[in-house]
């Protein structure tokens, strides 16, 4: 079975699919690897040592996927590029399949099997696999570092012959895993956190990382069965505000990172919370490339609001990328091992297992996850 790994088309994507350590574990496994020439140049990572891990370089784009009976790949692809596919190829990558009508079509039409990386169920024997955990864990980091690189304080307290610097106050709203990452790094920085979810579920996690949970009675609240937090009402949501509004005039940092997954994200932080804030404090709004948690915050701007910082910039996993791309190079192996058939050296999708009816949105022609069918009417 050919795997390919084309080089990303998408701007700004510097994170690589597979790494080599992956490709010698897949090619050992009896797989054909095949990669774009200069697939790992933003990690430094001569075409050679791809080579020498068994993989094939091949410098043409489109003929790499012609020939593919598999790509594997960070983002979702191009138009003319589902074009080149053979029927029957397996495409997997993330898709933000609630959002991409047309290319769940398109690969329907073309009879393309393809998979969401994002759509991985959240259970025990599928974290190995979990891509949004493990670049999310990233990017509650990256946060944190932008944050405190643009503050003009310092986070930790200090005793100085001048006297004492008082510990600069991070806020962070939604404590999924980007959130208890951020907590963790603010706190190992020396920061005063605090920090808030609606599922009150959270609060020993908080506690334990150091950092005080903010309580708001918002009435019946929770999670879904995959451990994202419920949608809330309008009158919840302004209760929300309300709430959070006097933290965050006294914070110096505020990182929001609530998102619903295949909704767009809620608005938690209006233009009224941003200007009662003290003029240098900064905002970074992780949730920004799916509608944005935060009034006025822009994708890959950062702007200035009456003295506050607002941080839009995306694909914050990539500003590390060597291990963002360690990471998503894992995730994806441990996948394709998973279901890996020895005997016959292919990658078997069995529909009867709860991984594969989860992730694989499109199959013979057809929408065949439950969810997806549902949310398009199909």
């Amino acid at each position: 079975m050919n795997l390919a790994v084309p080089k990303e088309v998408h701007p700004g994507e510097v994170r690589v699919a597979l790494i080599p350590e992956h490709v010698a574990k897949l090619a050992k496994a009896g797989a054909d690897v095949a990669i774009e020439s200069g697939l790992g140049q933003t990690l430094r990572i001569a075409d050679e040592k791809y080579t020498e891990a068994g993989a094939s370089v091949v410098a043409n784009h489109n003929q790499l996927i012609q020939n593919a009976d598999a790509v594997l790949r960070i983002r979702k692809p191009l138009a003319e590029e589902v074009a080149l596919m053979k029927p029957g190829c397996i495409y997997i990558s993330l898709l933000d399949p609630f959002n991409e009508r047309e290319l769940i079509d398109m690969f329907v039409t073309k009879n393309i099997s393809a998979i969401s990386m994002e759509m991985i169920p959240r259970i025990t024997r599928a974290q190995k696999m979990d891509v949004l955990s493990s670049q999310a864990n990233l990017a509650g980091y990256v946060a944190v570092i932008l944050a405190a690189e643009r503050l003009d304080k310092i986070l930790p307290m200090m005793m100085t012959p001048a006297g004492t610097i008082s510990p600069a106050r991070v806020f962070i709203i939604g404590v999924g895993v980007a959130g208890l990452q951020a907590i963790a790094t603010a706190k190992r920085l020396g920061a005063r956190v605090e920090a808030f979810d609606t599922r009150p579920v959270v609060e020993e996690q908080v506690k334990s990382l150091g950092a005080r949970f903010v309580k708001i009675d918002l009435g019946e609240t929770g999670q879904t069965k995959d451990g994202y937090a419920k949608a809330l009402t309008e009158e919840q949501l302004q209760k929300q505000r309300e709430g959070m509004a006097k933290v965050c005039a006294l914070s110096d940092i505020v990182i929001t990172t609530a998102q619903l997954f295949g909704r767009k994200a809620p608005l938690i932080v209006t233009g009224k919370m941003v200007r009662g804030m003290s003029q240098g404090s900064v905002i970074v709004d992780l949730a920004v490339e799916g509608g944005g948690n935060v009034a006025g915050s822009q994708i890959g701007k950062e702007i200035d609001v009456d003295g506050v910082r607002i941080i839009g910039l995306s694909n914050l996993p990539g500003r590390v990328t060597v291990h963002a791309s360690q990471m998503f190079s894992s995730n994806l192996y441990n996948l394709v091992e998973e279901f890996w058939d020895a005997e016959d050296k292919r990658f078997d999708l069995n529909f009867e297992d709860e991984i594969v009816k989860g992730c694989v949105i499109t199959h013979q022609g057809e929408i065949v996850n439950e969810m997806i069918a549902k949310h398009y009417g199909a």
